[in-house]
């Protein structure tokens, strides 16, 4: 029995989550232990974290056992004639017989894209969020700083029943050109985030960039942990889950 460590890619608009759930509901993490029997792996697939219905992964890792002796790069391809359109492995390989794709995360990473331009794109209607108004990019740079460090985020969070205190390393936005219109992308990364943290806290910073709050009173939300002082969480179109680091020594495989 061999552990291997998978990065997965998906939309996440036909999900109703990562997480597996009642019967009925399709989820990524269903889908892929579905598939994992046939390719002689033991049907149970352990996440990095989780993502809610509609959000999209880059590279979400997840750790499988494997007693057959395909080649885990031939993993990818045998997995792939399975899975959905909506649902790929984009690399596998061997580590160590104890890593876990979720205990052992040093940190996780996130963007968040938003639209701006005078009218909605309907080839990105499930991949961004849609503004028509220009942002106050110089008041949300003034509010990502607030965030940085170790601080209760359960003001940001959603349906939340853990402990709040996380760790925020890295919080920053920047503004590309893109061929349908200029984009401005959220970046966080951090050891581990709350349910719907990461929504909470762009949709609080859209409403420090559109002038409806000060850049201050992200303070006030992370003193207090009280939701009803934050933003509205952005759509969940707009946010990608965009990989995780892991140690050295567990990434690599027992061995001879």
């Amino acid at each position: 029995m061999r552990r291997i460590l998978l990065l997965t890619e998906y939309d996440g608009t036909l999900f109703a989550g990562l997480q597996r759930q009642r019967q009925g509901l399709r989820t990524v993490q269903g889908e892929l232990e579905k598939a994992l029997p046939h390719i002689g792996a033991l049907p149970k697939a352990v996440a990095a974290g989780r993502t809610d219905a509609g959000v999209h992964a880059l590279a979400m890792p997840f750790h499988i056992d494997l007693a057959s002796p395909i080649p885990p790069e031939k993993v990818p391809e045998a997995l792939n004639r399975l899975l959905p359109e909506d649902l790929k492995v984009v690399a596998a390989r061997e580590v160590a017989p104890d890593f876990h794709a979720r205990k052992d995360a040093l940190w996780r990473a996130y963007r968040y894209r938003v639209l701006l331009r005078p009218h909605p794109s309907p080839l990105l209607r499930h991949r961004v969020l849609w503004l028509r108004r220009p942002l106050d990019l110089k008041a949300m740079e003034e509010a990502l700083p607030l965030l940085l460090g170790r601080h209760n985020f359960l003001g940001f969070a959603k349906e939340e029943t853990r402990e709040g205190v996380r760790e925020l390393l890295e919080a920053r936005l920047e503004v590309l050109e893109g061929e349908m219109g200029p984009e401005v992308r959220f970046y966080f990364k951090g050891r581990s985030f709350l349910r719907g943290q990461v929504r909470g806290m762009v949709g609080t910073l859209l409403e420090v960039g559109l002038g409806r709050r000060s850049p201050e009173s992200v303070k006030a939300i992370l003193e207090t942990a009280d939701r009803r002082l934050a933003g509205q969480s952005a759509p969940a179109a707009g946010l990608y889950f965009l990989e995780a680091a892991y140690p050295e020594e567990k990434l690599k495989p027992p061995g001879p």
